[in-house]
């Protein structure tokens, strides 16, 4: 029997209310529990991080994390107002436990967009403090973080090596083989989202051969990133079984095998803070 576990998803985004009658939850009560036993929703910035909480309550195998994008951080006007909210969301170990609360993120770099809404530029050095002040705030929490590394490989890289005492997940993984072995020597998750399973996906595949078994996860991204052959359309949890059905390929093992390892993997990440 499969067991997934969706490390990555957005289901408060507008997108599931406009393009379904019962919004994310006529999508969510159809997989989960089975095949899909939890979920990762995760906030991008202050107010979705509270539509990402509230939304978990309401699942049994859902869970949130939250923090602030490098995308969305390009629309603070006040950097230490922002972070300070996140730092209040989360709280104490009780209100984070009580909350559902299991990862800060997503957060990190992303140099693809050069402009966003509004005319804003693209500021690295915002980007930059932004993610630093959130490992830190990870660090001092002792908390998993989920990380966003969009054409910033090095950066990002540099970032984690300046907080060895933070480890947390690489998401939807676009990096190389060489530096997916070297985070994972220093402790770090890999994941892996629908990309995976597209033609033109051979360094993506080369990466997921490079992580052992015991340290790779997967994802959806939800509702973006769709497995072929829904790719372009909304994605969900339930289009996760593609993906799994390509790791398994490559691992030489079943689906209920590679289900079975992504699962633990997640769990042991993200859940054993939750329920100490």
């Amino acid at each position: 029997m499969l067991k997934i576990f969706d490390t990555h998803a957005h289901y408060y985004d507008k997108r599931f209310a406009a393009e379904l009658s019962g919004g994310a939850h006529e999508l969510l009560s159809r997989v989960m529990p089975n095949p899909v036993c939890a979920v990762i929703n995760v906030g991008t910035d202050c107010e979705n991080a509270r539509l990402a909480i509230e939304q978990a309550q309401r699942y049994d195998g859902m869970y949130a994390a939250i923090g602030i994008h490098p995308g969305d951080c390009h629309y603070a006007k006040d950097p230490d107002a922002e972070l300070a909210k996140i730092r209040g969301l989360l709280g104490s170990a009780e209100s984070r436990k009580a909350q559902k609360i299991v990862a800060i993120g997503e957060i990190g770099l992303d140099y693809y967009w050069q402009e966003y809404d509004g005319g804003i530029p693209m500021d690295k050095a915002k980007e930059a403090y932004f993610f630093d002040a959130q490992m830190s705030l990870a660090e001092e929490l002792d908390l998993p973080v989920i990380i966003h590394d969009r054409e910033a490989h090095g950066d990002c890289f540099d970032t984690v090596m300046r907080h060895p005492n933070v480890r947390g997940v690489f998401h939807s993984y676009s990096g190389s083989a060489e530096m997916a072995r070297e985070l994972v020597r220093r402790g770090w998750y890999i994941s892996f989202s629908g990309t995976l399973t597209f033609k033109n996906a051979a360094r993506v595949r080369q990466a997921a051969m490079a992580v052992p078994h015991d340290r790779l996860l997967i994802e959806t991204d939800a509702p973006y990133l769709a497995p072929h052959p829904h790719r372009g359309k909304m994605n969900h949890s339930g289009l996760l079984r593609h993906t799994l059905e390509t790791l398994a390929e490559l691992w030489e093992c079943s689906e209920e095998e590679a289900s079975r390892q992504t699962y633990e993997n997640a769990e042991r990440l993200f859940l054993k803070h939750f329920f100490v």
